[in-house]
Parts: structure tokens; sequence; C-alpha cells
């Protein structure tokens, strides 16, 4: 339960008062007038206005310490009643700029030189040096304490513009995956019930085969969707996320979609070895980018997929000899799918070129970045 300020200071001001008036009874001890009824009332009055310190800063320390000139003025000890007039400067410290805080502290000096006067003090240089030091001191911690809130401030601001940040990633993140998984899939159904249709009457195998395809891809594309909501889940409850896509299906994603009528030779060079995960799922995603856009933009081209493991990084290149349609290609780059292709690159340090190739149809090349421990391990497995 948060309690509000309003109480907060509440409570301060009532402790303030109650010390002020069991400090009374000291004046007569302390060579000073006894307090009468109106003094204890001003000594009252001194400190009520610092429930609203919080509020209006200035116009509280202005009116304690306009009280408190009464109060001195009719000769009574002003002891009683400095309490509220420190708080007050301390206060219009902590919440206002020093342009404005230094003269609240100026009056404090300068009431408490009056007082002095008043009192026929013994030792001016003593009330000198508390009219200095006691109103310095106070607007010194007034002042840390500001910079303090305002520090604070800025760390909540940077810290909700982080958050937002990081929200904004993981949407990106999330619409990437979403992108990838329901585009590539529901490429290869489209294509397949297209072939379904078109020799429904005439082949019933190859309409049977195509079925296949469209089931077998369909309960892919769920299980995928699946893996991904446990993912978001699994910060939550722990929920088992099953085995993200890798380089080792890439075999599995070439066999689907020459499945759906496009001739694709996937070859594999050097001595395959162990990937971080997100650099496995990058390369994989990428290379399920580029053949979905071979789908849907290059029916009846034969696609090429060389997958090449060196010492210190992993080539995915895509190509294909579709003719006819790369201003098209060209002019969807601007799309999220190719858009996502530069990200996954860029998040992991990775180059990617997407564009046309001089002979005809088009390519995209990924070139990620291995860690020299995995290229040791290559390498040893070479031995």
């Amino acid at each position: 339960m948060r309690i509000r300020p309003i109480t907060v200071d509440t409570l301060i001001v009532t402790a303030l008062t109650a010390v002020a008036l069991l400090l009374g009874p000291e004046a007569s001890r302390q060579g000073q007038d006894p307090l009468d009824g109106t003094a204890y009332a001003l000594v009252v009055l001194v400190h009520l206005p610092l429930i609203f310190r919080n509020r209006a800063p200035v116009v509280v320390c202005c009116v304690v310490h306009a009280t408190w000139l009464v109060y001195i003025t009719a000769g009574h000890w002003p002891v009683v009643c400095s309490f509220g007039p420190m708080l007050a400067v301390y206060t219009a410290a902590s919440l206002q700029a020093p342009r404005v805080s230094i003269p609240c502290a100026a009056l404090l000096g300068g009431v408490w030189i009056y007082a002095g006067a008043v009192s026929h003090p013994a030792s001016w240089a003593s009330i000198a040096g508390q009219a200095v030091v006691y109103p310095a001191i106070l607007w010194r911690f007034g002042v840390l304490a500001r910079r303090s809130t305002e520090l604070a401030r800025q760390l909540h601001r940077e810290q909700a513009d982080r958050a937002q940040r990081e929200v904004a990633e993981e949407r990106g993140r999330i619409a990437r995956e979403l992108h990838d998984v329901v585009a590539h899939h529901m490429s290869v159904i489209s294509v397949q019930t297209g072939l379904a249709r078109f020799v429904f009457d005439t082949d019933p195998r190859t309409t049977r085969t195509a079925l296949d395809t469209i089931e077998v891809t369909g309960k892919e594309a769920l299980q995928e969707l699946r893996r991904m909501l446990m993912l978001l889940r699994s910060s939550d409850n722990g929920a088992p996320t099953g085995p993200m896509p890798s380089l080792a299906r890439l075999g599995e994603m070439t066999e689907r979609v020459r499945a759906g009528g496009t001739q694709v030779a996937l070859t594999v060079e050097g001595v395959e070895r162990p990937l971080a995960p997100g650099l496995e799922l990058c390369a994989y995603r990428v290379a399920q980018e580029a053949l979905t856009n071979v789908l849907k933009h290059a029916p009846g081209a034969s696609a090429q997929v060389r997958l090449t493991y060196e010492p210190h990084q992993v080539t995915v290149s895509v190509t294909d000899d579709g003719e006819g349609v790369i201003s098209d290609r060209v002019h969807a780059s601007g799309g999220h799918g190719l858009l996502g292709m530069r990200e996954r690159a860029k998040l992991y340090g990775g180059q990617i070129s997407i564009g046309p190739q001089g002979r005809g149809g088009f390519a995209v090349r990924l070139i990620l970045p291995t860690p020299a421990r995995a290229a040791q391990q290559g390498d040893d497995a070479t031995t």
C-alpha cells in the first residue's frame, strides 16, 4: 500500500510541531520570556503550512518565515520555531532551481540574524556563523536530494524506453518468424492445390501425391507455429519449445519444395559441424525465404541450394534460373521477407547479397561468421 505524499507531510509536520511545543518550557530556563498562549498558537501556525510544502515550496517558505518573524518580533525564544523554517528551506532547495532556492536560504539567514538582534545575544560571531552555516547545509542537502530525484526519473525514463525498444524488437522477431513459417508453407500448399485441381480428373496419382504434400506441409506449419507459441510462454511457465529448425533439415525443406513441382538441388560442401542454434535458425530461415520467393515469383524455374562449411564461416546460397520476373522480384525486395533476411544477417554479424544474376535468374547469398571453437571442432573432425 502506497502512502500519499500529503499524508507523509502531515505526519512530519505533526512530529515537528510536537517537538516545538515540548521545547517551549525550555525558554524560561534559557533566560527567555516564558511562552504564553499566543506564542504557542504562533508555534502551530509556523509549522502548519508545511503540510503543503511539496505543492508550493516557495510560497510555503515565505509564509513560514513571515509567521516566524511575527513570533520573533513578539519577543519569544526563536529556537522553538526554527525547525519549520529549516524544513521549508530544504524543501525549496530539493524542488526548485538554484536561482529560486538560494534566495530562500538567504531569507533563513537574514531572519536568523534578526532574531539574534532582537534577543540581544552575547556573541555576534556565533549568530553570524549559524546564519551562514545552517542555511548553506540545508540548501546543499536539498540540492543533492533534487539531483538524486532527477537521476531516478531519468533512469526510469531510460528503462521505459529500453523496455519499449525490447518490445518492438520482440514484435519484429515474432513477425519475421511468422512470416517465414506461414509464407513458405502456404506457398507450397498453394502450388500443390493448383496442381491437384489441374490434374484432378486426369491424373489421380499426381492428385494424391499433391494432397499428401499439402497434408505434410500443413502439419509442419502447425508444428512450427505451436513451437513459437510455446517459446513465447516458456519464460513464464517453462513450457518445452521443441527442436528449432536447423541446417540438418534443409534436405526436408528442399524435398517439400521439389514435391511442389520446382526442381531443387541441394549441395553441401565442407565438413558439417554443429553451430549455435541462432546461427542455424538464421541460415535455415534465409534459405526458406529464398525458396519461397522462387515458388512465388519464378514458377517453373529450377533452383540450386548450396551450403558451404568453411573454417571461420558458413555460406548459404540459393540461386534460380527464372526468366522474365527479375524486375518484379527486385521491386518486392522492399517487402517483409527480404527485409527479414537482411535483419537476420545483421543480427549475427553476417553479410547477405540479394539480387538478379548477370546471366539471368536470381540469387541470395548469406555469409555467417562462426566462432573459432566451432571451426576448430570441424578441423578436428577431418583428422
